[in-house]
């Protein structure tokens, strides 16, 4: 295996830690003909010096270069020059002695000389020109405004010790027989960089190549399981609350397996320096090479196997939907025996719903915006404990979650002739269906003022006032001939895709009924309890009304919600 990789400070010093002398960038570093020129502006040259500054002397990774070898100390730089040459800037600023690299260009050999001579007066000659001098003119601005001139020198002399001791680039060497374009391709389309796992992969698998022999192909193949295994939708799903998006990896992770580094490297959610997990595993993999991939198949079975028990699947798919984290799962976890577990879960289920059986007797209220998020936990909750197997966290994550009344009670937002015209048909059909059943006499007088009306909708003969008259009469009769106000409790309430919930706005049960069980016989995801709650399933059978949600049925849905949630009620 011919690659290699390292780390490299920027001068040849001293580790602050070890105290022993430290490997500088040297050589010269070719930058072929297929990349672009220096293309640094003021943004990125102060973020790295900012960068460089803020790790006051702790150890701090730069973002890779990726080299190929051309003999001699000579490089071709497949990725890295816009560093490169900014650091170089930064070194020829601070006037520490002579560089110990150099850059040279295939195509444009008038920038390796003016690198070296900044002249003012040819910076508009050229666009490579013009970006090294703003560079260095932002560097030199950036340490006189710093910390004030006065203190430029001790700046210069901080700034130098963090780039000989502290401040490194992770030094990346492919092999002779790589092909460099494809390769700059790839790190370059949208930005691609190395991932933290690209970059543990080479140094466990060098290392166990160089100590164990023969056991580098054993690793490879189960790195490539475990990323098997995390691509799956449904593992990925339940792990991390993110939809597969099409078989793509995330924006966070670049690879599936990060997930289980960054787990092990304990990486903070936000503000994480860049390559902070192979920062801190890199000892490890370095140093018992085995003991540190044995960590990570026994993180990966362990996921695997909260994954294959329902109860702990949907507990911690659930927690892990509200945000909870990975790391944070595996923490609860450790030292504990599986009942003990089982009870850490439970408990912090409970104190993430915070929430008392009291509150869903009306406390809860959907039009409350600070109750809302509770609700919509309440109600995922409970369309997990539906289920006696896996929940599908797959089909939660995908779409956008809503909660939408059972019964609406509401067309008064409605103000336009075509909502009227779509109101009044969708509500004529379950006019009609109810009719079917033998109720009649007060259907037919209803149904013919809603034919009468509907030539007249689009006409000055029709207006809002006579809109609203005609929907109350809709909406008494198809709440079983009893006239109430909108119920925002979570008794009326259930849990929809924002998609479905749109389709089923402003209507009464009847309507949603027969729309939700459309959407379920085409296929349609419907959360178990959403489903049930459609087909009357919590209804006590001596008051079934197929067509009306009214008290019975909202009192027979809250205790049901109220006895699957005991356990993670305050």
């Amino acid at each position: 295996m011919s690659y290699k990789l390292e780390y490299r400070t920027i001068c040849f010093g001293v580790d602050s830690a070890s105290r022993l002398p430290t490997q500088g960038i040297e050589g010269t570093f070719f930058i072929p003909s297929y990349q672009r020129g220096y293309r640094w502006t003021a943004d990125e040259v102060t973020k790295l010096l900012d960068d460089i500054w803020e790790s006051a002397g702790q150890r701090y990774s730069l973002q890779p270069i990726v080299v190929k070898s051309l003999g001699t100390g000579a490089w071709e730089l497949i990725d890295g020059q816009q560093r490169l040459t900014t650091l170089w800037l930064l070194l020829r600023f601070m006037n520490k002695g002579e560089p110990r690299y150099h850059l040279e260009y295939q195509t444009r050999a008038g920038s390796q000389a003016y690198l070296r001579e900044l002249d003012a007066a040819q910076a508009e000659e050229n666009i490579d020109y013009f970006h090294m001098h703003q560079a260095y003119a932002t560097i030199a601005g950036w340490f006189a405004n710093k910390m004030g001139l006065q203190y430029q020198q001790f700046l210069v002399d901080e700034m130098f010790r963090f780039l000989s001791t502290s401040v490194r680039i992770i030094w990346y060497e492919v092999p002779e027989n790589e092909e460099p374009i494809p390769l700059f391709t790839r790190l370059n389309q949208g930005r691609i960089p190395l991932t933290d796992a690209e970059l543990l992969k080479a140094v466990l698998l060098s290392k166990v190549q160089e100590k164990h022999p023969g056991r580098e192909t054993e690793i490879a193949a189960q790195w490539d399981g475990i990323e098997r295994d995390l691509q799956r939708p449904d593992v990925w799903a339940f792990v991390t609350g993110q939809a597969a998006a099409q078989g793509r990896v995330t924006l966070q992770h670049g690879t599936r397996i990060d997930l289980l580094f960054d787990t092990l490297a304990k990486k903070p959610a936000t503000g994480a320096p860049a390559y902070h997990t192979f920062d801190q595993l890199r000892p490890q993999a370095e140093g018992d090479s085995l003991a540190f991939w044995a960590k990570v198949e026994a993180l990966h079975a362990q996921i695997l196997g909260w994954f294959e028990e329902p109860l702990w699947h949907n507990k911690i798919g659930f927690l892990v939907t509200c945000g909870l984290s990975l790391q944070a799962i595996f923490d609860l976890a450790q030292g504990q025996g599986k009942k003990a577990f089982d009870n850490a879960l439970t408990s912090r289920i409970k104190a993430t719903l915070n929430t008392r059986a009291d509150d869903l007797d009306g406390t809860l209220h959907y039009e409350n915006s600070s109750h809302k998020v509770t609700l919509q936990r309440l109600l995922l909750l409970f369309n997990i404990e539906v289920r006696r197997d896996r929940f599908p966290f797959k089909e939660h994550v995908g779409a956008t979650w809503s909660l939408e009344h059972i019964h609406a009670q509401n067309a008064q937002d409605l103000i336009r002739a075509e909502q009227w015209e779509t109101w009044l048909a969708e509500h004529r059909q379950a006019l009609s269906d109810i009719r079917a059943t033998g109720n009649m006499a007060a259907i037919d007088p209803l149904l013919a003022d809603i034919n009468a009306a509907t030539p007249h909708l689009h006409t000055k003969q029709f207006g809002l006032e006579e809109f609203k008259a005609l929907a109350g009469r809709v909406l008494v009769e198809l709440n079983d001939g009893v006239e109430e106000e909108a119920d925002h409790s979570i008794a009326n309430l259930a849990l929809l895709s924002l998609g479905a919930n749109a389709a089923l706005s402003n209507a009464v049960f009847e309507v949603k009924r027969s729309k939700v069980l459309a959407m379920d016989r085409r296929g349609d995801y419907i959360p178990a309890a959403t489903r049930n709650v459609f087909l009357k399933y919590y209804a006590p059978a001596y008051r079934l009304q197929p067509h009306f949600w009214g008290d019975a049925d909202k009192d027979a849905y809250l205790r049901e919600i109220k006895k699957k949630l005991a356990a993670y009620l305050q």
